[in-house]
């Protein structure tokens, strides 16, 4: 599971429900006693777009809420800054409740905190790129000159440098989404709301523009919640997804792990045509950290004794400084021991796989086709080992084997 225990809440949402019709109070009542939105719909002619959804966003994170046409994903961020009124629930940004907050604190929320990047890019056709990107200062009452130099160092971060005295009906649709996010970072707020801001782009801009955001996110760690259908798309830029069906949040977590435990029948049916391996990582398929040989501590009839206690063939190496060096195998320590040596240098074999928490199953694959050792999972910095990933966990994840064809082949693999 991921750990955000020390990670800073940027937003909360607690009970958050937007029901559309006259007949609000008897609906919310409906709803909180289990009815269906069918049934509510039937009794009240009322429409629930956002059922009771909890969720927490944090600083520096993005966080994408996706799911099919309906499902209440636009509704939801609309709430968020109010652009439209919750029925139900409450939102927080930074300890401020802003279901609670008059016209003048929405106000300079909307201009000073959270910026918002629409699918239909909203600009101003008379206007020069340079001064639909600094539209957002111009309200907020900034100098003309304070405008210009913000705006032409955001133009020059979202790739439009040269192009800020052109009009937006110069410019491609996906220049033009361009100019749409350099107006929301222009106003240099920490949250940016982004509604389907790529869906109407053409595939290989989408792809540009998904680029051009991660990169831009690298350098600014914005908080971002981004609105999208796509799967693809939310696992490609998303830190953690939230899934949504009929108003409710299905799921939350990472592409991980909504890939490798789905919650619901419909994730899983949502999720089965997604290639497994381009995101399943070697923290997931690692088993945590066996019995270790020490180098210069263990010698060949103590590594014996370690893999008769635990029933295996083939054990890790660590320095005295816990650094991972290899592996050493039961009939090469059999050997030494024989021959009388009293370290295990001479057999430690150092040629092995390893690779660190973030490597996708894809990137294994080719570290296990010239050898027959599990792959270590070691830290990035010190090069400790965290767990191994068995060859066998690899090859299920990379390819489509039936549950029988699975069991064959663990069966064959226990046999080597």
């Amino acid at each position: 599971m991921t750990d955000n225990k020390n990670k800073n809440i940027k937003i909360k949402v607690e009970g958050l429900t937007l029901i559309f019709g006259k007949r609000k109070k008897d609906a919310l009542a409906m709803l909180k006693k289990g009815a269906t939105k069918e049934e509510i719909l039937k009794e009240t002619d009322c429409t629930i777009g956002v059922n009771n959804a909890n969720f927490e966003v944090y600083e520096g994170e993005v966080f994408v809420v996706m799911g099919l046409s309906g499902s209440g994903k636009s509704t939801l961020l609309r709430c968020l800054n109010r652009l439209i009124e919750p029925t139900a629930g409450k939102v927080f940004f930074k300890d401020h409740d802003i279901t609670r907050a008059n016209h003048a604190e929405l106000l300079k929320t909307r201009r000073n905190e959270m910026s918002m990047v629409f699918q239909s890019f909203g600009l101003l056709p008379h206007r020069t790129v340079l001064d639909n990107a600094t539209f957002g200062l111009e309200l907020r009452g900034d100098s003309k000159e304070t405008r210009e130099k913000v705006g032409m160092r955001v133009l020059e971060t979202v790739g439009l440098k040269g192009y800020e005295l052109q009009y937006p009906g110069q410019m491609s649709g996906g220049m033009q989404q361009r100019i749409g996010l350099a107006r929301a970072l222009a106003n240099d707020t920490d949250v940016l709301l982004m509604d389907e801001a790529f869906s109407a782009l053409d595939p290989l801009i989408k792809s540009d523009m998904q680029d051009e955001l991660l990169q831009i996110q690298g350098e600014l760690h914005k908080t971002i919640v981004f609105i999208t259908h796509d799967l693809d798309e939310a696992i490609k830029i998303g830190d953690r997804i939230a899934i949504m069906k009929d108003g409710v949040i299905e799921q939350i977590g990472t592409a991980e792990e909504i890939l490798a435990n789905p919650a619901s029948e419909y994730i899983e049916a949502f999720t089965e045509k997604i290639d497994r391996k381009t995101v399943i990582t070697a923290e997931t398929l690692m088993f945590r950290k066996p019995t270790i040989v020490r180098f210069k501590k263990d010698g060949p009839k103590g590594a014996i004794r370690k893999m008769r206690s635990t029933g295996v063939y083939l054990l890790p190496v660590e320095d005295d400084k816990r650094k991972f060096l290899g592996y050493v195998h039961l009939k090469d320590m059999i050997k030494l021991a024989r021959e009388g040596e009293r370290t295990i240098e001479k057999a430690l074999r150092v040629d092995v796989p390893s690779v660190h928490r973030e490597y996708t199953v894809e990137e294994m694959i080719p570290l296990i086709s010239e050898n027959s050792y599990p792959v270590a999972v070691v830290d990035r910095k010190n090069g400790r080992l965290h767990g191994l990933v068995s060859q066998t966990s690899v090859v299920i994840e990379a390819t489509n084997y039936s549950d029988e064809e699975v069991s064959d082949l663990i069966e064959k693999a226990n046999d080597i």
